[in-house]
């Protein structure tokens, strides 16, 4: 039987090329989950276990595993550090009860480290702080520490400080024992316990001070032995107010090393028993009935409770199908048995449960409360769904994506290649919820949409290799969005004699902007009935078919407010198709008199290039209608961090490679939608005419 205090479901996290998966590799070699060291660099990383991922070096799929250390049970999830996959990110950390945060100790928190921080905050995840790459020319141990608190207002507390730095760094000191670990250079990771060196004592002291003081404010028990004398503090007491204070996400504990030199991996596992929760430590999961979603229903962790679990992940299989992935937060679940999805209201059959290590898996009978598992033979489970007991229904919080921001069209290749497409884009949706797609009906084109050029680069890679479909793509277009900056009272009659029955709708609209994400809203402010309640409907419906197609440029409408006034109806000739014709007429017409403006995303930049390269790869963001925002020194580099459009950003890789001779590299991520220049949107307009015209002829 599990011991759920044992349980430690954690998630590592961080900006790409942090050294993520490499740490993810030594603790599965010191756990003996393998039993040989996977490399990035090489292409072996177990955990990286996609073509894509072996051939690129990066993570583009969370993959789980679960291993053993210190009579615990530890349930691991590595996620990917590029922008374009935070969704993998985002939907790990909605089901994890903490998480290592690996930084580099150069780069220290970067674009991307800021913005997993984020996701781990809006879902309360307590988190460790490994500072890797100490070894680095430039490594920095106390410097990130100091910008975590900056960059991220958070309360970092150093359980070590590095003995030695770059070429010279060969240990750590523990500020708990106030022991030196002095590391062997080996792949086992063994090391040596001495005492402090004496050119350390005094820091080691400033620095268990630090600690024990912030340790104490967590307990109030503490504070009154510390005030009397700091020595009167026990080792356990200590690690205890840590704990209390990093479950509460008051502190985080920080700790340094260097995964690829085996340094500093075993005392990060010991501290992920000591400090990260168990799920007996966090509140227990809320949910809704699926009947009443007013009424709050709990569930704790214990193998009593009913079964409830929140199906986080969907991976397709070429063997095996479709490979959902849950975390089980009540109850245990046994192979064979049925269970209620309760967010599409269907019985599934559990017919496998499956212990997942990255692509590879084995058979349970049964999983219990805290663990992470997967299934087949689910028919209509997705990502975000709640799968619970069939006699005790429950609906937990479900999981919220970005939105895309890129496009590209596809066909393919030849007729065979017809319907494999179509059901190659079908497995790739369910799998990933930030990726969509949707045929033009204009064109009958199938336009792909995505998080950025390289998430759509891997689809259709994967397209080709795993489904076997070759497919013509076109260039990469960004995701505009059209709104308006004033409120208009429009009035329209659809009226069609035909003979026989005609059409007859005639509808007042008022539009209005609405604010920022706010979306679509509409509202019926009839009162006399002057069209039928069974027409109101309808008058939505074409509204919402206007939105879509857009009105200036062919984009979709965000963020506008539609009030239904008046109007009027005849008791043959109305129809709903009528009104549906008279909306999407009226609405056109009022957005085109309410200030139309154009949208485009933003992104935040960040170059890291030396000082030689500056002026050239500032003036070239300057020069794409980009926003320089701050230029600081780090790691002796220069680092820029900017606001750019999107629309001039393709092939930035090859732009910066070629700016600085290769040497500057950069991270890009989705910031938020502006306004576009008058006279870019007077440009992106008059091509949207030239192609509407272009398809009429």
């Amino acid at each position: 039987m599990l011991n759920i205090s044992t349980v430690r479901n954690i998630g590592i996290v961080a900006h790409i090329d942090a050294g993520k998966t490499t740490l993810s590799e030594r603790i599965l070699f010191y756990t003996g989950k393998s039993h040989k060291l996977g490399e990035v660099h090489n292409g072996e990383a177990q955990m990286d276990w996609m073509k894509q991922e072996q051939e690129r070096g990066i993570t583009i799929t969370a993959a789980a595993t679960t291993c053993f250390w210190n009579d615990h049970h530890i349930n691991i999830i590595d996620t990917p550090g590029h922008v374009d996959f935070t969704v993998e990110v985002e939907r790990s950390l909605r089901i994890l009860d903490g998480a290592v945060v690996v930084f580099c100790g150069v780069g220290g928190v970067e674009p991307q480290s800021e913005t997993v921080w984020r996701q781990s905050e809006k879902y309360n995840v307590p988190k460790i702080a490994f500072v890797n790459k100490m070894d680095r020319v430039g490594a920095d141990f106390f410097t990130v520490l100091k910008t975590m608190e900056e960059k991220l207002g958070v309360n970092p507390i150093p359980l070590q400080i590095p003995i030695g730095a770059e070429s010279n760094f060969k240990g750590v000191i523990d500020l708990i024992e106030m022991k030196a670990y002095i590391y062997d250079n080996d792949a086992k990771e063994t090391f040596h316990i001495e005492d402090i060196p004496a050119e350390y004592l005094d820091a080691a002291r400033k620095y268990h001070h630090i600690m024990v003081e912030k340790a104490v404010e967590m307990d109030d028990s503490l504070m009154g032995k510390y005030l009397e004398s700091e020595d009167h503090i026990t080792q356990a007491e200590l690690i205890g107010a840590i704990r209390k204070g990093t479950i509460a996400n008051k502190i985080i504990p920080a700790l340094c090393g260097s995964a690829f030199k085996n340094k500093g991996v075993r005392k990060l596992l010991d501290a992920v028993t000591l400090y990260l929760p168990s799920p007996l430590d966090l509140p227990p999961v809320k949910g809704v009935s699926p009947d009443n979603k007013e009424q709050i229903l709990e569930r704790k962790p214990a193998e009593t409770e009913p079964f409830s679990a929140l199906a986080f992940k969907v991976q397709s299989d070429p063997h095996m199908g479709k490979i959902i992935y849950f975390r089980v937060y009540s109850g245990k679940l046994q192979a064979g048995s049925y269970v209620l999805n309760a967010t599409k209201g269907k019985r599934e059959r559990i017919s496998r449960i499956l212990e997942m290590h990255a692509n590879q898996r084995e058979n349970r009978d049964e999983i219990c409360a805290g663990e992470i598992a997967a299934s087949v033979g689910l028919d209509y489970t997705t990502t975000g769904d709640t799968l619970c007991d069939m006699e005790h229904p429950i609906l937990l919080e479900t999981i919220e994506f970005p939105t895309p921001v890129m496009s590209i069209s596809i066909k393919p290749a030849s007729q065979s290649d017809k319907d494999k497409l179509g059901k190659a884009l079908v497995r790739m949706a369910e799998e990933d919820p930030t990726f969509t797609m949707h045929t033009d009906t204009e064109t009958e084109e199938t336009i792909l949409s995505g998080m950025g050029e390289l998430h759509l680069e891997i689809i259709v890679d994967r397209m080709k290799h795993e489904f076997n479909v070759n497919a013509i793509t076109g260039h990469p277009k960004v995701a505009f969005k059209e709104t308006i900056l004033s409120t208009t009272e429009q009035e329209y009659k659809h009226v069609k004699q035909t003979g026989g029955h005609g059409q007859y709708a005639h509808v007042i609209l008022e539009i209005s902007p609405a604010l920022h994400g706010e979306g679509f809203e509409f509202e019926n402010s009839i009162t006399q009935g002057s069209i039928p309640k069974e027409y109101i409907p309808a008058v939505e419906k074409g509204v919402i078919e206007a939105m879509l197609k857009g009105v200036i440029a062919g984009f979709p409408v965000v963020d506008v407010k539609v009030n239904l006034i008046d109007g009027s109806f005849h008791e043959v000739d109305s129809s709903d198709i009528a009104f549906r014709l008279a909306a999407r007429e009226c609405f056109k017409r009022a957005f085109a008199k309410s200030a139309p403006v154009l949208l485009e995303p933003y992104m935040s930049l960040e170059v890291s290039t030396p000082d030689e390269y500056m002026g050239s790869v500032v003036g070239h963001i300057c020069s794409k209608r980009g926003k320089v925002l701050s230029i600081e020194s780090k790691g002796g580099m220069q680092v820029i961090s900017a606001e750019t459009p999107l629309s001039e950003m393709f092939g930035y890789v090859s732009t910066l490679r070629s700016l600085s001779s290769g040497r500057a590299n950069y991270s890009m991520h989705f910031e938020k939608y502006v306004q576009v220049p008058t006279a870019v949107a007077e440009k992106i307009m008059e091509e949207a005419r030239e192609k509407k015209k272009e398809e009429e002829s």
